[in-house]
């Protein structure tokens, strides 16, 4: 049974794939590794907008180079293939599929999921280095937001920001920022306006108030669809809902 579930699994992926014109055409890694020249602007925007939400960076110990690892739950594995297209399309990640996983979640429930890395690159460091401190009241390091995101945020970064950590919230989107401490937050909020026109507000994330999410208002959902609608997928583009109809 397992067997024929992985195989019809398999199957629409493949479908979508057809559905949506996805097309892998793959650069040779060893032509990345040898360009010394500076990433271009597609790889920033698509990393950059993956750290804002579930992504992350990881530097191993003893390792000279960064990758980036992108997980997703399975509910939302449209997604999660999209991003491992952009990815694999510009020779920075294996070209395999990325298959199910499983995890043990809250009270022993068994949860799917989907996940895959990029190659680790030296280049990849001083995106490592911008998003990420080290923990002063403990081990490891913390993510943070770095300022040449006002450089990055292009309308793919933010359309990739949206699919990953945006959520429908009345007539307007919330962004899940918690991981983030005020002063990043706010700089978010900044960064929207400037860039984009777009307005929003700081809301608590939590009772304790130490986590902070962005509400964007409703007057400004037009703006933020109309610049991000080229790059939603279409099982995201709920998130924002008659905005893009």
């Amino acid at each position: 049974k397992m067997i024929i579930a992985l195989n019809m699994f398999y199957m629409s992926i493949l479908i979508y794939i057809k559905k949506y014109n996805i097309i892998y055409n793959i650069t040779n890694r060893k032509n990345i590794i040898n360009n010394m020249g500076p990433l271009n602007m597609d790889i920033l925007s698509i990393i950059y907008g993956s750290l804002l939400g579930d992504g992350y960076g990881e530097k191993r110990k003893g390792g000279k180079g960064t990758r980036i690892t992108i997980q997703q739950e399975y509910c939302n594995s449209d997604y999660l293939y999209y991003l491992h297209n952009l990815f694999a399309n510009l020779g920075y990640c294996n070209t395999n599929l990325p298959t199910i996983k499983m995890r043990l979640g809250k009270k022993g429930k068994i949860r799917q999921y989907l996940k895959f890395n990029t190659w680790t690159y030296e280049s990849f460091n001083f995106i490592f280095y911008d998003w990420y401190i080290k923990n002063t009241k403990g081990s490891g390091y913390i993510k943070v937001i770095p300022k040449s995101l006002e450089l990055y945020l292009t309308p793919l970064a933010l359309a990739i920001w949206i699919m990953d950590d945006g959520c429908k919230l009345g007539k307007g989107l919330k962004f899940s920022t918690n991981c983030f401490s005020y002063e990043d937050v706010q700089f978010l909020t900044y960064l929207l306006s400037k860039k984009y026109n777009i307005k929003s507000s700081i809301h608590k994330g939590n009772k304790e108030n130490t986590q902070f999410v962005i509400y964007i208002w409703a007057e400004s959902m037009p703006i933020l669809a109309n610049i991000v609608s080229p790059y939603i997928i279409p099982s995201m583009k709920y998130k924002l809902g008659k905005y893009l109809l």
